[in-house]
């Protein structure tokens, strides 16, 4: 008997359909023989099948069953096939009515026992499998939330292979899980643990931090340690304007891919924050692998990047970052496959000024070597720091700040002037499609939307000739300025746009750190 059900296969951050088809028949050489590209872990799902069908009280058949994953030459990777190539097998053996696999997508990971194990990428296949117009999607229940958030899909989550088979038998009722309801979603999009509130002092950096997040600006700081580098960065978040449903389906899909969801999760409400180590590697940092993985970038897509100790990155690593800063995305590709993954994200830096940590610091002296201090600058490449808008010295905050009663600007305060700007950039851009910020302009939008009347030229030019401003930094300077207009709620490009832009380009003044 022949019978056939889906499946899907992970390409980047999206699904791709597989038909599991399954015939059993009484001639020719007898056992299971799986073919369609499988790699090793779909190899030893007979194993794992046949452990799960004796411990839940099903027949294995002895008869020949040919398992074919179509299409065949797209390799099938990972344990999500065990549960459709299990299911199909007693829909070929008329265990469970072949008729209800026809509009059903299957994924899990069987157990021994029988019990399903959560697989990742679940959601892409959701969003497959309706566009597929399957009906159902059986999933285990761990990974039922997440895949619940597609409409128009009933989403079963099941806990075994033979509470699977009572379902299809129609023995037990298992109801569709519910997706999170859209209040309870715009309820939890800004519930952060950390605010600005809990920062004292330090509002030269709390106002670029403003002027990034208004711009999707990145932005580096450098001060000695103990100044609140870390502390500020982890609080950019805070002040992002809440993510859209469609960003959240985004982001969502590509945590799902990289297994990053946990049990009981639906959509992410939080835009993310990722900090990776200094030691991270070139993969774990963009993405790849000989399983193609979303990597940190991916994962900070529509959220910040942190990237602490920025000098202590390898080069290469941070060489790797330059494609995903100018395209917002990034392409891996290696012999057997190409895929891309999105990464529109805020990149924050933080460094020391130099190997001790104190040049430039008001009380403790710097102890580096002459030269040290631009040796050590020197380890971040020119066009790295070309795509970074925003220069930030930060200084250590002093006792009388730390100990004033005087309360700080909330999270919330700042955010709403943050939206304020990006509703004020979206209409800018509304008739220009992949653009959404000031940071996100090319050469000729600069000259259309950046214009500056003959004194703020003027003050940039001098700029440019006294302070020893490099060439790269005079699109960067007007991007800033641009942003900091729209704070201001002004039109035109003026003198106090450029002049505070101007502040923020610190290290690309040729005699910082000599």
């Amino acid at each position: 008997m022949f019978v056939r059900t889906a499946a899907g296969a992970i390409v980047g951050i999206d699904a791709v359909p597989v038909a599991v088809e399954v015939n059993v028949a009484n001639a020719g050489q007898l056992g299971l023989f799986l073919v369609g590209l499988p790699d090793n872990a779909v190899k030893e799902s007979e194993q794992r099948i046949r452990s799960a069908f004796e411990n839940s009280g099903l027949r294995m058949t002895g008869k020949k069953v040919v398992v074919n994953l179509a299409p065949a030459d797209l390799r099938k990777e990972g344990a999500a096939f065990d549960l459709p190539i299990a299911v199909a097998m007693l829909g070929a053996t008329e265990q469970v009515p072949a008729d209800k696999l026809e509009k059903t997508m299957l994924a899990g990971e069987l157990s021994l026992d029988g019990s399903v194990k959560p697989v990742r990428g679940v959601l892409p296949m959701a969003v497959k499998a309706r566009e597929a117009g399957l009906q159902q999607l059986i999933i285990p229940r761990d990974n039922a939330c997440e895949a619940a958030v597609v409409e128009g899909l009933d989403v079963i989550g099941t806990g075994s292979l033979a509470e699977t088979v009572a379902f299809l038998r129609g023995e037990r009722e298992i109801a569709p899980t519910k997706p999170i309801p859209a209040a309870d979603f715009a309820r939890t999009a800004n519930r952060y643990a950390e605010d600005f509130s809990d920062v004292r002092g330090q509002a030269a950096v709390k106002r670029a931090l403003e002027i990034a997040a208004a711009g999707g600006h990145n932005i580096l700081m450098i001060g000695p340690p103990g100044s609140g580098k870390t502390m500020l960065a982890r609080r950019l978040p805070t002040i992002l304007p809440p993510l859209t449903v469609e960003e959240a389906l985004e982001t969502t899909k590509i945590h799902s891919v990289a297994g990053k969801i946990g049990a009981r999760h639906g959509l992410l409400t939080e835009r993310p924050f990722r900090a990776p180590h200094h030691l991270t590697s070139q993969v774990a940092l963009i993405g790849g692998g000989q399983t193609p993985q979303p990597g940190e970038v991916s994962l900070a897509h529509n959220g910040v990047l942190f990237l602490d100790e920025l000098p202590e990155f390898g080069r290469n690593v941070l060489e790797v970052l330059r494609q995903p800063l100018e395209e917002r995305r990034i392409t891996v590709s290696r012999a057997r496959y190409s895929v891309e993954y999105p990464a529109n994200f805020t990149l924050v830096a933080a460094m020391n000024p130099c190997p001790c940590g104190y040049y430039n610091h008001p009380t403790h002296e710097c102890t580096c070597p002459p030269g040290a201090v631009h040796r050590y600058l020197g380890r971040i490449s020119g066009p790295l720091m070309d795509r970074i808008d925003l220069h930030v010295e930060v200084t250590p905050v002093s006792i009388r700040e730390m100990s004033s009663s005087q309360p700080e600007e909330s999270s919330a305060a700042i955010r709403e002037r943050v939206i304020e700007a990006r509703r004020i950039q979206s209409n800018r851009f509304r008739d220009v499609p992949g653009i959404h910020t000031n940071a996100m302009m090319n050469s000729r939008m600069l000259r259309e939307y950046c214009r500056t009347d003959s004194a703020a030229q003027a003050l940039l030019e001098r700029a440019m000739d006294r302070l020893g401003l490099s060439a790269r930094a005079y699109d960067r300077i007007l991007k800033v300025a641009r942003t900091i207009a729209d704070l201001a709620g002004d039109e035109t490009v003026g003198t106090p746009h450029i002049a505070e832009a101007i502040g923020y380009r610190s290290l690309d003044r040729e005699n910082w750190g000599r």
